[in-house]
């Protein structure tokens, strides 16, 4: 199956989503960016109330699973804890691994509980964001190598943001062209799933100081130094 590049096509969102996700008076994000959000909790919410007003117990479940689903899509505020590469998610150190041409990955599984909004490992300029469809395999299992992803590129590194069973949605925030800053916000996993980096040659697997099993926090947890 080719890969093709993300055609990132603006959404016309209504502007009280925009007064929702953007609180903070300095406009740094409570809330993952775009409406899905709000389309992922709007529907459940509808149907609590209605059922609430109706005296329905339902109602009860609708609303708790409306804010679930803006609790799931939370975006907090980070800044790095020193110098060097940073973790590109919140969640579990799944594999650390040195490739075939010497270059070392580290894969970060993202658990319901986590943030899901990923961020930028190392300042670079993107040079693509390519969507590759898959298979939506849980992503602890070897069978997630066949998931669908998106590889986004810089001379230097790369992430690729992984779906799972039941994440469906990747959206990225950034495309080629663009400059980044190391902590900068990338993109976020709707329900899911895994993130893994590729680091810059210039880092080996000495370079690394987190572990297999360890719980890191994207843009905060140094990686490698």
């Amino acid at each position: 199956m080719l890969a093709r590049v993300c055609e990132r096509t603006p959404i016309s969102t209504p502007a009280w989503t925009d007064t929702l996700t953007r609180l903070a008076p300095d406009a740094s994000s409570v809330l993952a960016r775009g409406p899905w959000t709000w389309k992922y909790a709007l529907p459940p919410a509808v149907v609590g109330v209605a059922a609430l007003a109706a005296s329905s117990p339902w109602g009860v479940v609708g609303v708790a699973l409306a804010a679930f689903v803006v609790w799931f899509h939370r975006d907090p505020d980070r800044s790095p804890n020193g110098a060097g590469v940073v973790v590109p998610a919140d969640g579990t150190v799944s594999v650390i691994r040195t490739r075939d041409d010497g270059r070392v990955r580290v894969g970060v599984f993202m658990n319901v509980h986590n943030v899901h909004v990923n961020r930028v490992p190392v300042a670079g300029r993107v040079e693509s964001v390519v969507h590759e469809p898959g298979g939506h395999r849980p992503a602890f299992s070897k069978e997630s190598a066949h998931n669908e992803r998106v590889r986004i590129e810089t001379a230097e590194w790369t992430v690729v943001l992984i779906a799972g069973a039941f994440a469906r949605r990747i959206h990225p925030y950034v495309e080629a062209g663009e400059d980044l800053a190391r902590g900068d916000r990338l993109g976020h996993i709707s329900f899911g799933s895994r993130a893994d980096v590729v680091l810059p040659p210039a880092y080996d697997r000495g370079d690394v100081v987190v572990e297999s099993g360890q719980t890191v926090r994207a843009g905060e947890t140094v990686l490698a130094r």
